[in-house]
């Protein structure tokens, strides 16, 4: 079977995902978190599709959603998105960190095989149009194409453990890709254990979030487990400090080429251009490729935008 990846409109083959931001937040409807925090609330569709507009001009062709169950998908809405400006949307299922849902969330009280059983039908039947805010589920005809998880600040919970078997089930029941978030790459490492240990492919496994982490030689034992990594942090460091993800970059690529892929996560509206604020998702096709080509990375553009994405995203089933 040839490779290819779920999008929000159906499956494509791989090697026509193009250019790809990995680690993206397209759609957040009101949720949760947005009642306290309305600078993440993204659910404009017309304030969307201008900035996604304004990047399929530059170039980019697909765009990795990573807000997965009960935290602000709209299936309809992304579908509608992409349609409209004809950019891939994977969208996910899985689950985020626990500040994410309020403390009395089925999460807490799903057995593993609830849990298994809800993302293996996100992926192979459709997202629920309510994105299960309700008793009723409609599903529609919009389905997931990766696996979200998330650990925090500290030392991974028994409830998390119980995620990760979940999601690990789900991988090899669908062959759908895992990607995660680390607090600024706080137990990464511990996740790439767990997923090695569960039995995950780790070819189809990324890490997010990590050039947060200063640690050289902690990033030299996480690749060497084989996952891949996720940056996206070049806009967020301040000007007098020195931007550790270009550093990450000079240091890593050389050695791990196959492994480091690139986004924007810009969960909030105050930085999108559309919505007023800044730096605009185009950053990582304008300011952050012109620092590439200055630090003489330019030769690495294909296997970060391009070819990682196109592996690591495309689902492969797992023999039993």
């Amino acid at each position: 079977m040839m490779p290819f990846i779920r999008t929000i409109l159906g499956d494509l083959p791989s090697e026509q995902m193009g250019i790809t931001f990995s680690h993206e937040h397209v759609v957040i409807e009101e949720n949760y978190v947005t009642l306290d925090h309305p600078d993440f609330l993204l659910n404009d569709v017309e304030k969307i599709c201008t900035e996604l507009q304004c990047l399929k001009t530059l170039g980019c062709s697909t765009m990795v959603d990573t807000m997965p169950v009960n935290a602000g998908r709209n299936p309809t809405k992304s579908a509608a998105i992409s349609h409209q400006t004809g950019i891939h949307l994977i969208v996910p299922t899985g689950i985020h960190l626990e500040q994410y849902y309020p403390a009395s969330h089925w999460r807490y009280t799903y057995t593993e095989d609830q849990l298994s059983e809800l993302f293996i039908a996100d992926i192979e039947l459709g997202i629920d149009r309510f994105d299960y805010n309700g008793p009723i589920v409609e599903r529609t005809p919009h389905r997931a194409g990766l696996i979200k998880l998330a650990t925090g600040d500290e030392a991974i919970t028994t409830h998390q453990e119980k995620i990760f078997r979940a999601i690990v089930n789900a991988h090899r029941a669908t062959g759908a890709p895992i990607l995660t978030h680390t607090n600024s790459g706080k137990h990464a490492l511990a996740q790439a254990e767990h997923f090695a240990k569960l039995g995950a492919n780790l070819r189809h496994v990324v890490l997010s979030h990590v050039d947060k982490n200063l640690d050289l030689d902690y990033h030299h034992a996480l690749m060497q487990t084989g996952v891949s990594v996720e940056y996206d942090s070049a806009f967020r460091w301040k000007k007098n400090e020195e931007n550790w993800t270009y550093t990450l970059l000079e240091n890593l690529l050389p050695q791990y080429p196959q492994q480091i892929t690139v986004g924007m996560d810009a969960a909030r509206n105050t930085y999108w251009r559309s919505y007023g604020g800044t730096p605009g998702l185009d950053f990582l096709l304008t300011t952050f490729v012109e620092e590439l080509n200055s630090r003489g990375l330019g030769t690495y553009f294909q296997a970060i935008f391009i070819d990682n994405p196109a592996r690591i995203f495309s689902f492969e089933h797992i023999n039993p």
